[in-house]
């Protein structure tokens, strides 16, 4: 994790701990990513989310700053990273995590929804860290840490284009990697299966399959606390996951022929 200095050598930084930007932080995984890092005590934690109500309640558990606000224009991104930068100077950390699903067979989803998605999913995190990374680079420290899925790496029957905003994010990730070579600027991926959050609910469809079983959002913020303060580059939750995206990736004939016949 960036270490706290007082000056950074941007106008209008302020001296202090490192700032996390933690967007989603009002429910599911950004809320349990709120709670680790006020856990962890280091950082100033501001706080994005769409329910302003829930996303107060975040914050005063946490100490966090709440930047109510929606994501799926680029008006409302600029004005989230106005408002962060208004409020802290810089932003040392960027955990962006606020994201939403749709289920069901692709040529039934409503062109409204297949906006949204990538709007949200996959526009709103580039736009976000458009307007971030850039002071991170002239600082010479920062982390971006991105909420992927494991649907991202192999596909899912039945999310078409949710698995493709995720995989656009890998993607994404692995492009700045290699421009960031040579800098202290690291990115990283964290993956998960199915979480036990409202997410199921909000998308209109219940999880329902057997494996992976929903995990605890409080692993995935554990990974994303990782991948800010070690430099884990890239973790799947829970960590067996990380085989079906190998084989995926090694043989992937083989891979989509047994996912066509078990699911």
């Amino acid at each position: 994790m960036p270490a706290a200095d007082g000056t950074s050598g941007d106008e209008g930084d302020r001296p202090g701990n490192p700032v996390a930007l933690i967007t989603g932080a009002s429910s599911g995984i950004g809320a349990a990513v709120a709670e680790r890092f006020a856990a962890d005590g280091r950082c100033r934690l501001l706080l994005g989310g769409r329910d302003e109500g829930r996303l107060a309640s975040v914050a005063g558990r946490t100490g966090g700053i709440p930047l109510a606000g929606d994501l799926a224009t680029r008006a409302g991104v600029e004005r989230l990273a106005e408002r962060a930068l208004a409020e802290a100077g810089r932003v040392d950390v960027l955990v962006a995590s606020a994201g939403l699903g749709w289920a069901g067979p692709f040529t039934g989803m409503p062109a409204e929804a297949v906006d949204r998605l990538l709007a949200v999913n996959l526009v709103g995190v580039v736009q976000l860290v458009r307007l971030v990374l850039p002071g991170m680079v002239r600082r010479g420290t920062g982390r971006v840490v991105l909420i992927g899925s494991v649907a991202g790496s192999v596909g899912v029957r039945g999310e078409a284009v949710y698995a493709a905003t995720k995989g656009g994010l890998l993607a994404f990730a692995d492009s700045l990697r290699y421009e960031l070579a040579g800098t202290a600027v690291r990115v990283a991926t964290v993956q998960p299966g199915a979480v036990d959050t409202p997410f199921f609910g909000r998308r209109g469809a219940p999880y329902h399959r057997e494996r992976p079983r929903p995990v605890a959002a409080s692993r995935v913020a554990d990974a994303v606390w990782r991948a800010a303060v070690r430099g884990r580059e890239d973790q799947f939750v829970p960590g067996w996951l990380d085989l079906p995206a190998r084989v995926h990736g090694a043989v992937p004939g083989v891979f989509r022929a047994l996912a066509k016949r078990f699911g």
